[in-house]
């Protein structure tokens, strides 16, 4: 499939979710930004086929989701389990944190993370 990943039509939209991160997204980009955990590289608001994801990582194959209270409904949650069946058809782990904790328990997050890397 060409522009499987960041295709040009969903540029604006990456580009608006990027200036306008929801706190939580903001403050675990500040913690994973500039290869500062344990050297990877994430994109923040990066598409893949016709979904845009919080945070990827290509080295990983790793994606990071985080849910606030939008993600409670029912069709929120389909879409969200169609999103994750199609990521994970293309290799591609996803992983999942509530808005809430980021902002009660950052370390544990940032640890959960790192146990999702694979080891060199």
């Amino acid at each position: 499939m060409a522009y499987t990943y960041n295709k040009p039509s969903s540029k604006k939209t990456r580009r608006q979710l990027r200036n306008d991160l929801t706190p939580a997204e903001a403050l675990l980009w500040k913690n994973i930004q500039r290869q500062q955990l344990d050297g990877r590289r994430f994109r923040r608001q990066y598409s893949i086929g016709s979904y845009i994801v919080d945070f990827y990582c290509v080295e990983e194959r790793l994606v990071i989701e985080l849910d606030g209270s939008v993600h409670d409904n029912i069709g929120s949650q389909l879409y969200d389990d169609e999103r994750t069946s199609f990521l994970e058809s293309l290799d591609i782990k996803v992983i999942r944190f509530e808005n809430s904790e980021i902002f009660k328990s950052l370390d544990f997050v940032i640890e959960a993370i790192k146990q999702e890397f694979k080891q060199a």
